[in-house]
Formats: C-alpha cells, structure tokens, sequence
C-alpha cells in the first residue's frame, strides 16, 4: 500500500510515494504526523532540487548534485573561448582587410568595420527574444551557431576561392563589385550568427548557480570574472597567432582557422549537454510590458492604493509567469502601478484579461527594464572609447615602427593583445586580492556593488584615451622635427609606445565591462534576462554606430575650407590627437551624468 504526497518544488508538482507498511497506521489518523511528514519531504525535496525554476534537459527539476555549478561550466567557457577567438581573429585585422585588399581609404574602412561590429552587438536583441519567449537558451545558442559557421565559410572563400578572390598586382587590389558583395554578406551572416550566440552564452552560464543557494550565488559571481577571462583568452590567441597568419600567411589562412575553431566550439557546447540547468522560456516578454502600459493606460484615472498589498498578485508561490520568481513592489514609476488595482468587475469575471489587469510581477519587471535604461546608456560612450583598439589604435600604430629586433616586426592590430595580456592577469587579482580587501571596507559580498565597479571602470577608460593623445601628441612631434610629413619609410617612434593606453583599456574593462554583465543579469527578471544581457551588448553597437558619427562629424568639420582634417589617409598631416582628447572629454561628461544615475537607481527585489 502505498501514499503519494504532492511536493511542489519551483512551481512543479512532483509526486512521492511512501510506503504505508513502513510507518505506523496511526499515520492515517493523525493530521499532526501527516504535516509533519510532508514538511520532512519537503525539506528533502528543497535540498535535493534547485529553488529558482532551472529544470534538466528533459524538463524534470534540476537536481542540484548532477547538474550545474562549475562542473558544467568548463563547457560554456570553452565554448565562449573558441568563439571568440573566431570573431576576434576577424575583426582584430579586418581594417586592414578592407584597406588592403578591398581598397577602401582611411575613414571608409575604419566606418565599415564599425558599422559591422555594431550590428554583430545589435543583433542580439533578435536572439534573446527569441530564447526568452520561445526556444530556450541552449537550443537558441544551438540554432544560431549553425548561422555563424555558414558565415566564417562564405568569408573563408571569399578570400581563398578564385573568382571570389579579389585579383591583386603589386600589392594592390581591385575587387570587383560582387567580390565586395560576398565579403560583407559573409560578415553580416556572422553577425546574426552571434545574435543568438553572445546574449545568451552568458545568462546560460550563470543559470548554472542556484540564486537561492548562497554559496552558488556567490561562485555565480566568480563566473562572470572568468567567463570575461576565457573571452580574453581567445582574443589573445586572434590578436597574436591570427593576426600574424593573415599578415604573413595568408587571408585564407587566417578566416579558415577561425572557421574550424568555431567548429570546435559547437563540440565543446554540446558536450556538456547532460550536465546543464535549463530556464524555462516565459513568453514573450514584449507582449507582457504592452500589457502592463496597455492597462496602466486604461486605468488611468484611478488611484493607487496607499496599502499596496491590496495591488493583484496571484496566490501560488510561483509567479504567473513561467520561468520567473515573484518580484516585491517598488514606490519607483508609481503610474504603472495602475495596471495592478484590481476593481470590482475583475473580481467577478475571477480570470480577467492581462491587458486589463496584471499581477504585481508584471508590472515590477516593466520597472526593472525601465530603471536599467539610463545604466544602459551610459555605457554607450564607454564603447566608444572601446572601439577604437580596433580603428584608430590599429591606425595609429600603422604610423609607427613596428620593429622588435632586426628581423621581428609586430603588426599594429596585433598589439590589441596587451589589451587582453591586461585583463587576462587583472580578472584574478581582481578575483583573489582586490574583492577581498574591497569587502572588508564596504562589506559587500561582491565587494563592489555593480553600479561601484562600474563607475570605477569609466574613470579609467578616460586615462586610456588621455595616453593615446599623449602618444600621438609626442609622434607628432618627432614628425615636425624631422619634417618627415610625407614619409612612408620613416617611422620614428616605436609602436611599443601604444601600451600604456591598451594596458589601462584592458583594465577598465574588468571594472566596467563585467561588471555590466553581472548587473544586468542580476537585475534582469527572471524570464527576460536574455534580453536584458543582448541589452546590455546593445552599448558596444550603439558605442560602434556612435564612433562612426563621430568620425564622420570631425572628418567634415575639419575638412572644411581645404584644410586636411584631423583623421586624413596621412596621419602625419591631421590630429588623432585631437580626436582622442575629444573622446576623453566626453567619457568625463558621461561619468558625471553617471554619478546621478547611479545614486536614484534600486536594485530589483525577489520574493
């Protein structure tokens, strides 16, 4: 004979059966040893099970000893190494690309790769919705991947194909129109191949680490420092290795290797398959924040009660929405709150519509995307700033003496590796020695605040833009001096001049760029945190698109009246130096602006 309990474990109903012959009769009669029974099955099911709604891969509850944690993990970072190194053994050189074998000028090229670069983070937004609201992240990171070695073919025959191959005559090439063409289709296939692939790979890590377990959440912390190392990693291995089989080796080369590591990273990923916790697509999450304006709107002459208690919440334990934990009202954005009073003509239908009335979970998460949109834009300059290690950095060094030894020369991109050197020592001193001290100062656990570590970020980024001026400002110099304007052969100034300003770049970045990742994941609602991730990727788009204007607007300005300009196809005769400082200007301006933001920011909280 047997009794089967109903255990509810993250908003699944799961049936134990315990066998009557093994407990005394009096069981049946008792409801005091009933209770008591069930709450000891709860308490195991608790322990055995994660809290936060991750199920495995078959959609049962995940059990917390043969899922996630850190032993799923090797996988994903691999994976995010692997592509990586892929994206950045294009893009690291693909000014380059374009100048040399494209024949594009100066500020053509260095718009081209910046208008690519911003859609490949644009395009997340596309791949989050639809992990969020439909496929889930594994099988979205799955199905987008396939995109992206599409792309990394197309682009390796492009430069390794006849026909496709641009013809070239005494280092000079003459690409045809269609030859372009291919180029920037296989570019822009790989774009939408990372759509579904960055903000996903990330939040897919993190869902590994049981936010109601104290000790997951806190190695969740660790991971995003070591997800952004194994991201370094890979852009180390692009910036040296590749960029020197592209320049010495070959174009062919260097697009097929990132196509076969690419590969390589689709087998990593599907590896640890067994392994991963899945988060349950909620919906889509547009159609719920049009719900929460739409019924704010409708009610908008009413008034919100003064005991918000009284505002509709559904009274499961789990939240209406799937896949998300319940959220506690907040007094911020007070007008959306109106999409919560339950009237008198709700009560009585008893299941109203979700565009007339919404729970309070609804409507905090439209409040968390909303309070996360000035966070969000103040990164944009930050990326800005980022951009240039691969436009005007790369340019700038093309104007210095690449020279290590008599026989050893060192290409300008490549040099974007101290960058990556710099953030691959700084994630574990950041990791082991700077948290530790910084909590016994602040006594968060973290030991910044994100909102800190980023600020933080931002103060730096402006002292890399401050060396790159000071740099330029000095070959400037040495260029008059020797009246060595129109000199291609002589370069006066060693290009090792340039590693103070990708040195302090690469630690702004642990500061602000990983600390931007773990915000806007742990801010982000449960079922939207794909989409709050690709959002947060969106500043490195808008920061490309922004550099573009940027240098579109200073190109005209100051090449107005027959006059050279700042950034001409000759860096000898302009002013990079100038366009720095600009860039350096505005980083403080953003900080500023920053600062306020911070200080009315609250932080999302879960019930």
């Amino acid at each position: 004979m047997q009794l089967i309990l109903l255990v509810s474990v993250s908003g699944t109903n799961i049936q134990y059966s315990l066998s009557l012959f093994q407990i005394p009769f009096s069981f049946l009669a008792d409801p005091s040893v009933l209770s008591e029974t069930r709450s000891r099955f709860m308490e195991e099911f608790e322990d055995k099970y994660t809290k936060d709604g991750t199920t495995d891969i078959r959609g049962n509850p995940a059990v917390k000893e043969n899922t996630g944690r850190w032993r799923a993990c090797p996988y994903i970072l691999a994976n995010e190494c692997c592509e990586r190194l892929a994206y950045y053994g294009m893009s690291t050189n693909l000014v380059n690309y374009f100048e040399g074998y494209l024949h594009q000028g100066n500020t053509q090229a260095a718009n081209n790769v910046t208008n690519w670069s911003g859609t490949c983070y644009v395009m997340p937004l596309f791949g989050a919705f639809v992990a969020d609201a439909y496929l889930g992240r594994y099988k979205t990171i799955a199905t987008f991947m396939i995109v992206y070695i599409l792309g990394l073919t197309l682009l390796t025959m492009t430069a390794s194909v006849k026909g496709l191959k641009p013809s070239c005559h005494d280092d000079v090439c003459d690409p045809t129109s269609a030859q372009t063409a291919f180029v920037f289709i296989a570019l822009y296939l790989i774009a939408v191949g990372t759509g579904g692939i960055k903000p996903c790979v990330s939040s897919f890590g993190a869902d590994q680490f049981d936010d109601s377990d104290e000790s997951e959440k806190k190695s969740k912390g660790s991971f995003f420092n070591w997800f952004y190392f194994s991201i370094n990693i890979g852009a180390l291995v692009a910036s040296s290795v590749l960029v020197w089989v592209q320049t010495t080796v070959g174009w062919g080369w260097g697009f097929g290797i990132p196509a076969v590591v690419m590969a390589i990273a689709v087998a990593s990923f599907f590896l640890g398959t067994p392994l991963y916790r899945h988060q349950k697509p909620g919906g889509s999450p547009l159609t719920r924040i049009t719900q929460v304006v739409v019924a704010s709107v409708r009610k908008y002459g009413e008034r919100v009660p003064d005991d918000k208690s009284l505002l509709y919440e559904v009274p499961e334990e789990a939240s209406a929405i799937k896949g998300s934990r319940k959220l506690e009202h907040t007094d911020q954005l007070k007008f959306l709150d109106k999409a919560a009073i339950e009237r008198e003509e709700d009560k009585i239908k008893g299941n109203p519509s979700p565009w007339r009335l919404c729970t309070v979970t609804q409507v905090e998460e439209l409040k968390s995307v909303v309070r996360l949109l000035p966070i969000w834009a103040s990164g944009i300059v930050l990326s800005t700033v980022y951009s240039q290690m691969g436009t005007m950095f790369v340019l700038q060094g093309n104007t210095m003496d690449p020279h290590m030894g008599p026989r050893f020369k060192v290409a300008a991109a490549s040099l974007s590796m101290i960058d990556t050197i710099s953030v691959i020592l700084m994630v574990p001193i950041y990791d082991r020695i700077i948290v530790p001290v910084a909590r016994k100062f602040t006594g968060q656990k973290q030991g910044f605040t994100q909102l800190t570590r980023m600020g933080i970020g931002f103060v730096i980024a402006i002292f890399a833009m401050l060396a790159a001026s000071f740099v330029e400002l000095r070959r400037l110099r040495v260029v008059a001096e020797g009246d060595l304007y129109d000199s291609k052969d002589y370069l006066p100034m060693s290009i090792f001049w340039q590693v103070p300003q990708y040195f302090i770049m690469g630690v702004a970045e642990v500061f602000a760029f990983i600390g931007q990742l773990e915000f806007f994941y742990n801010e982000a609602p449960d079922a939207m945190r794909s989409m709050c991730s690709a959002l947060s990727l969106t500043t490195s788009a808008l920061g490309s698109y922004l550099s573009t204007i940027l240098v579109t607007i200073v190109t005209d300005i100051t090449t107005r009246n027959g006059r050279r300009g700042w950034i001409p196809d000759n860096l000898n005769r302009g002013h990079l130096d100038y366009f720095f400082w600009l860039l350096a200007v505005l980083s403080l301006l953003n900080f500023l602006v920053y600062i306020l933001v911070a200080r009315w920011y609250t932080y999302k909280k879960t019930t």
